[in-house]
């Protein structure tokens, strides 16, 4: 199920409305709404049938509507928003339902301890209730969908939200297990019912949702685009790609998000909030600047916008709002031709921990790659095992990817054909034995005694700044090079902190004599090493692991790297290719964060805790002479600065680009149009 066009300049409208605010769409003027959108560039806006409370906002046989809605709000948003040219896809909150909830508690999810699950469980709490899919509660959302697809048969798209199942204790999961052989005690029987209520509740939606309409637009929202577990996509038209950098997603989220979902073949958006932190904020902003930033990221990225508002219960769009959202989607709007269609050029591809150990949401393999790649500017992608390897020039596989025969198999192939492989920590040994599937030409000892310990790399490849042994967080595996090259020697620390001995604050000092083991070990086209470096990255942020292991990677790619830069760490890039046009695209981005706030308790967020910060952009500061060299493209008859218009001078001999860019702000777009052939 594929979507033919995704607009790029879209609002995601909340409207979660409690039953004890009156006056529920007063102030909602047709006029004031079309022109605050149109005043704004926005393309599309997602609008409620149903909130998490569980009322409707239209007139339903189904469900029940807000007590203190006099009219039909949804078809009054629905019909200025048609009649402005504007898309409206339609949301329903699936997954939680506070009225249904209320109404038939035994709908409700329980978990194994016989409480019940949700955003709060005490009925002492506010919050929201998730509900059982198992359960009738599914017949009652399907038949809600249902009936808004069919009082909307021209709406742009079904938006369902929360979908997630954990307890699978109630009346109806218990049942399943038993008719099903699973023991309800095991927390992987539990497990596999869970899977089954998600699988019975796709089928029923999506069957649901297009039951006036084969080609209705669905998306199903749950926070985060699993990687790995691409056999959902077959209910997906689209995907988007929630990532509130304030809300507890952070900066770096979006990109590695992008950098998977490019490779699923589904269009998609990406979905900040125009909020200072999360959902469910009135009267919070984020600097504009920020908006501005966020922005041209996704557009870098290949990727449609949306931005997360709340409406005011008056219905009113916010004036502060929607000034914010506009010089942000003027910019998108202004750059769209050079977005459109693009496809990345990446040298790298990283399997991606996450789609290899199921892990959810938090993974510091992936998310430690995606930094040091980015922060070292290499062009890259993020893929599952059933992806395409060939086309990249290096395979990473981060920390914790033990291998299977069919995956053994699949890495064969690629390095028959060329590839090179670069494997960390625990990658590559065997998933059920304690060997190396791969010769990286080392012997191989087991998970070193010692943690943490040390590295001296070669010397062309430390951290510039160093020239004595660096201290590595985590484990290491003890490997002694045979037929490869030695790329550093371990040193051991005197001993592991523990009551019987330890040595000043933390850990003990490196011996000065190397333990004999290796840092690592490069044979043929295989190069791998000892530590997880890359989750190493993400727990600690060592910069000169990070330079590390940026030059390992640029000594393994050489000449066929494609991209050379001098910007900062925390500017991004991107490369993309437009077919159609001739042309490719290069993306340069930067906006300096700043951590602000202290302990902050968001109730219903999913920011919450002592200690949390916010990364905030206010400022938006230049960046000048960037030195950009590009090779292995075609023959280049114009560099441009777009949408500006502006030429660069630019040489291009012995298969290297090379222009430099005297001065950007934010982002900025260098076009670079083939030569035409005579």
């Amino acid at each position: 199920m594929k979507l033919k066009t995704l607009p790029c300049r879209q609002i995601h409208l909340d409207f979660h409305t409690s039953p004890h605010i009156e006056d529920i769409g007063i102030r909602f003027d047709k006029t004031h709404w079309q022109e605050t959108l149109r005043e704004a560039r926005v393309n599309s806006i997602t609008l409620f049938s149903k909130c998490h409370h569980g009322w409707s906002y239209h007139p339903t046989e189904v469900g029940r509507v807000h007590p203190h809605l006099k009219f039909d709000l949804l078809r009054a948003q629905y019909d200025a928003c048609k009649e402005a040219g504007i898309a409206a896809p339609i949301y329903l909150s699936a997954g939680v339902d506070n009225l249904a909830g209320e109404q038939h508690p035994e709908w409700r999810e329980i978990d194994a301890e016989g409480a019940y699950a949700g955003w709060t469980a005490s009925p002492l709490k506010a919050g929201f209730h998730c509900m059982d899919f198992f359960s009738p509660y599914l017949d009652y959302l399907c038949e809600q969908i249902a009936e808004a697809a069919r009082l909307f048969p021209g709406c742009d798209g079904i938006f369902l939200d929360i979908i997630s199942q954990s307890g699978v204790c109630g009346k109806w999961g218990m049942a399943y297990m038993a008719a099903n052989d699973l023991d309800p005690e095991n927390p992987g029987d539990r497990a596999i019912a869970a899977k089954a209520a998600l699988d019975r509740y796709y089928r029923m939606t999506t069957q649901a949702a297009q039951s006036g309409r084969a080609d209705m637009p669905i998306f199903h929202n749950s926070g985060h685009i699993q990687r790995g577990n691409r056999d959902l996509l077959r209910h997906f038209s689209h995907l988007e790609l929630e990532s509130l950098p304030t809300g507890g997603w952070g900066y770096d989220h979006f990109p590695m998000s992008a950098k998977y979902a490019a490779n699923t073949g589904l269009d998609f958006l990406g979905m900040t909030g125009k909020f200072h932190t999360t959902w469910g904020e009135f009267g919070g902003f984020k600097h504009p600047n920020a908006l501005r930033y966020e922005c041209a990221a996704m557009m870098a990225f290949n990727s449609k916008c949306s931005v997360g508002d709340q409406l005011h219960p008056d219905g009113r769009l916010d004036a502060s709002t929607y000034g914010i959202i506009g010089p942000a989607y003027r910019e998108v709007e202004a750059r769209e031709p050079w977005c459109a269609g693009a496809k990345a050029v990446s040298d790298v591809g990283v399997l991606s921990s996450e789609a290899e150990i199921h892990s959810r949401r938090t993974n510091s393999a992936d998310e430690g790659v995606v930094r040091t790649l980015l922060e070292e500017h290499f062009l890259f992608d993020l893929v599952d095992r059933d992806m395409d390897f060939t086309r990249f020039k290096l395979l990473i596989l981060p920390d914790n990817i033990r291998q299977d025969a069919e995956l053994k198999a699949r890495i064969d192939a690629y390095l028959g054909a060329g590839g090179k492989l670069l494997l960390t920590g625990e990658s590559g040994l065997w998933k059920d034995r304690e060997e190396f599937a791969f010769d990286i030409g080392a012997a191989y000892s087991g998970p070193s005694e010692y943690s943490p310990d040390y590295i001296l790399p070669a010397e062309e490849l430390r951290a510039s700044f160093l020239a004595s042994p660096m201290v590595m967080y985590l484990r290491s595996q003890r490997i002694q090079a045979t037929t490869g090259t030695s790329l550093g020697a371990i040193h051991d620390p005197w001993f592991n902190r523990s009551y019987r001995h330890f040595c000043s604050h933390q850990h003990a000092p490196n011996r000065s004599e190397p333990s004999g083991f290796d840092a690592g070990v490069r044979k043929g086209a295989i190069t791998y090493l000892a530590h997880p470096v890359f989750s190493l990255y993400r727990l600690y942020g060592a910069v000169a692991c990070r330079e590390f292991i940026g030059n390992l990677i640029r000594s393994m790619l050489g000449e066929d790297a494609t991209l050379r830069c001098n910007l900062p760490s925390t500017a991004r890039v991107s490369l993309n290719h437009q077919a159609a046009e001739h042309r490719h695209v290069l993306h340069l981005l930067y906006a300096n964060t700043i951590s602000r706030g202290g302990s902050m308790n968001l109730s219903g967020g999913t920011v919450s805790g002592a200690g949390l910060t916010i990364e905030v952009i206010e400022e938006l500061l230049p960046l000048h002479e960037i030195r950009v060299t590009l090779r292995h493209l075609p023959a280049v008859g114009r560099v441009t600065l777009e949408p500006q218009g502006l030429e660069l001078p630019f040489r291009q001999e012995a298969g290297a680009l090379t222009f430099e860019v005297e001065k950007f702000t934010c982002h900025q777009i260098v076009s670079l149009s083939e030569a035409k052939r005579s």
